[in-house]
């Protein structure tokens, strides 16, 4: 009988964790959080030191009642869920629940899921961390005071079921705050001149002007402005000498990137792999907790994956280096370790993310790993091994060329050493600019030179001007949102993936085709409510300094409830003065449009299928139009779409309609004839039917309006479901496919439809807000 209890959050670790313990360890797992604030009610009694009022979670209570069975008879437990302040959180309350002597509960922390690593782990137990723990209680109230007070007063003044955020909203905030920087840029139309010349060897190269007398050209401040600028220098241009001035030839290095934070880890996969955040996190999580490997059974293949240090264990860096040494040789390794200094408020309890073991490189392990499981690991494999490598080395050579009183410069580059690059290179963003050029215009020229002296003439084989415009910042990815968000300091490695997937989830923010994130019509409003109201909550600086004190707390240097009293008393100042003082649009935002019927000015209003256009004059007049907003922030009607079906009682063509619950068909005689049909367009999920194997399930709406998914071959094939269909992998069994379904008790919650799985994750909580 086992005489010692370990206790983790997730059924997949304590399925490794029960192999490599054996029988005097019983592994059970809490499937998450056990106990949280109330859904129903604030939960926080602000008037007495803000006391939580914590109860235990809809449908774990059978789950506390197995731990509390196991726990009675051990002589130790030991509380191993993930190593961070959720995790603190998670074995603070499990303790608290067991029942148990507290001198037989001990706290472990796992930073990989290796059998050597666990069984250390076991040796060096601690004390539970009141700090830690503090500190994540310390966020979830901050988060529940927003988000549970600033909530109601948008369904006051905006719409029912809207919600607020301490950090969703300030991510909402970037992206409206960068949408009109966008709406505001005006291009600058700028002109190139390029010059094609041969020296005394081959071959011809590319030079770019870049100086005209002393003055650098620059799309901003000294600019060849028009066509009719460009052709007249090119002109006076093609009868000058072309001299050789300067040839500077330098050894260049490039230098490896640091291996994977999970900012970092969550940015490339996006780049390279395609991935989103949370995706990239969950499969993240399966690599770090274990995975099948045939007969070897469930194995971790990296360390933690929440964290924001790129330290890494002396000892993992020496078995890198073994490793390269025996595939790409000795030449390959730098004298010493390299060192990778983390930023500045990194909490460095974790390592960077790495590979477990070297035993286990991705080409063993990939007929084990799903596809998206091998695409992850190897992009972490392949950064780990490259940053313990040495730089990629480069012969660069600058050429500057005088002709008239202009300066033309070329560059060429060969690589003498491929150093890290023979295994991994890192992907790029498109940064936000000014130009559609990198700032060194020689550097979009760079090529092979031929030999060239100072002093040479050269030939002027062609000369071409090209037209360029300045270009606004790009539109923030999700990947590019998770870098703003790391360096303007706002949320932490564990939270970013949740914010991204927070703010999607609301009705603030859209991703469109391009994958690039645009505000919605109703995301500006409350933006703009909320910064009028609550200038501070929606302040960047203020959210990274309130991180910062989260963090003190942590360490020990400052008490929970003074950060939550020094935020609390002008917040809830704020919120009396906006009860009075912010704006009711329930009515609608004036808009400078014409009402197509009357010419009375037409209203932005929302409804429960979006934004439209509402004649202000209702209900005299009760013109509705749906529009789009054009680039520069402009509103267009958009005429009604009318469809090749005939109306059944008139014969008049049908026209797309919105309603309540979405599309639906409508007679163009209305008000005349008021026949309307269903809009018989259901979207695929990308899920292929479970029952027959051929259909692919399709969402359709009910005659009530409700959403339901089933076959597309109905009703040869009769499958059907409430849940909404996710076309991902079950974590547990592998089915092709698991269900989703969100309810005002449970929140968002996953499960699996295959006979015999018990997968069942909680994803999000409806009325929780990230932090």
């Amino acid at each position: 009988m086992a005489k010692n209890l370990v206790i983790v959050e997730s059924p997949a670790k304590a399925k490794t964790l029960q192999k490599y313990l054996g029988s005097d360890y019983q592994v059970k797992s809490s499937v998450g959080h056990i106990k949280d604030l109330p859904k129903s009610r604030l939960g926080v009694d602000v008037e007495h030191e803000f006391r939580p009022e914590y109860e235990v979670i809809h449908g774990k209570r059978k789950i506390l009642n197995e731990l509390r069975r196991a726990a009675k008879d051990k002589e130790q437990i030991f509380l191993a869920p993930d190593p961070d302040r959720e995790g603190e959180a998670i074995a603070w309350h499990i303790a608290e629940s067991l029942g148990v002597d507290s001198e037989r509960i001990r706290r472990v922390l796992f930073h990989e899921i290796t059998k050597r690593a666990v069984l250390e782990a076991l040796q060096h137990p601690r004390e539970l961390d009141r700090n830690l723990y503090e500190a994540q209680q310390a966020r979830r109230i901050l988060d529940r005071l927003v988000g549970y007070e600033i909530s109601p007063l948008l369904w006051k003044k905006v719409r029912r079921g809207l919600s607020a955020g301490r950090v969703q909203s300030v991510a909402v905030r970037l992206i409206v705050d960068r949408e009109r920087e966008i709406r505001r840029f005006k291009p600058q139309e700028y002109w190139s001149i390029t010059a094609r010349l041969e020296g005394k060897q081959p071959p011809p190269f590319a030079a770019r002007l870049i100086k005209i007398g002393e003055r650098k050209l620059d799309p901003e401040s000294f600019r060849i402005e028009n066509e009719t600028a460009a052709q007249s220098l090119v002109e006076r241009l093609r009868g000058a000498e072309f001299k050789v001035v300067r040839v500077e030839k330098k050894e260049r290095r490039r230098f490896p990137a640091p291996p994977f934070t999970t900012s970092r880890l969550q940015q490339e996969a996006a780049r390279k792999l395609g991935f989103t955040p949370t995706r990239t996190m969950r499969i993240a999580q399966r690599l770090y907790e274990g995975v099948e490997l045939g007969p070897e059974g469930s194995i971790g293949l990296i360390t933690y994956m929440r964290t924001d240090s790129t330290r890494v264990s002396a000892e993992a860096q020496n078995n890198a280096r073994t490793w390269i040494g025996e595939k790409f040789g000795s030449h390959y390794l730098p004298p010493q370790p390299p060192v990778y200094p983390s930023k500045k408020d990194a909490q460095d309890a974790h390592e960077a993310i790495r590979p477990t073991s070297f035993e286990y490189p991705p080409e063993r392990v990939q007929p084990y790993l799903k596809p998206e499981e091998y695409a992850l690991y190897k992009l972490i494999w392949d950064r780990f091994i490259a940053s313990q490598m040495l730089p990629a080395v480069f012969d660069r050579t600058t050429v500057d060329i005088a002709a008239a009183d202009t300066l033309f410069r070329a560059t060429g580059q060969v690589m003498k050493f491929d150093g890290f690059t023979r295994v991994y290179t890192e992907g790029r963003d498109e940064e936000p600019q000014k130009t559609d050029e990198d700032e060194g215009d020689a550097e979009l020229l760079e090529g092979q030179l031929p030999p060239l002296e100072e002093g040479e003439t050269l030939k002027l084989l062609d000369l071409t001007a090209a037209q360029h415009f300045t270009q606004p910042p790009p539109r923030f990815t999700q990947a590019s949102l998770v870098k703003e968000l790391e360096e303007k300091g706002i949320g932490r490695p564990s939270t970013y993936a949740t914010i991204v997937g927070t703010i999607l989830n609301r009705e603030y923010v859209v991703e469109d085709k391009s994958k690039r994130l645009r505000p919605t019509e109703l995301g500006f409003l409350v933006t703009d409510l909320l910064v009028q109201a609550f200038p501070d909550i929606l302040n960047v600086e203020f959210t990274a300094g309130m991180e910062e004190e989260l963090d003190k707390v942590e360490e020990g240097k400052e008490r929970w409830t003074e950060t939550l009293r020094r935020f609390y008393i002008p917040f809830r100042r704020d919120l009396e003065q906006a009860e009075v003082n912010m704006r009711d649009v329930k009515s609608g935002q004036p808009t400078e449009v014409p009402c197509p019927s009357c010419g009375a000015q037409m209203m932005l209003r929302w409804g429960r299928t979006g934004d439209y256009l509402a004649c202000s004059r209702y209900p005299e007049c009760k013109t509705t139009r749906n529009f789009v907003r054009e680039e520069d922030g402009s509103i267009r009607i958009v005429e009604r779409e009318t469809t090749e079906e005939i109306c059944p009682q008139c014969g008049k063509p049908m026209e797309v309609r919105y309603g309540r619950f979405g599309k639906f068909l409508g007679c163009s005689g209305y008000p005349e004839c008021k026949t309307v049909l269903p809009y018989e367009r259901p979207r695929e999920t990308g899920v292929h039917c479970p029952d027959c194997k051929e259909g692919q399930i399709l969402e359709k709406r009910s005659r009530a309006g409700k959403t339901f998914f089933s076959c597309s071959r109905y009703p040869q094939c009769r499958f059907a479901t409430w849940d909404r269909p996710i076309p991902e992998p079950c974590p547990e069994c592998g089915a092709p496919f698991v269900v989703e379904k969100t309810t005002k008790r449970q929140g968002t919650v996953r499960r699996c439809l295959a006979e015999g799985c018990s997968y069942r994750e909680t994803v999000a909580d409806a009325l929780q807000e990230v932090g």
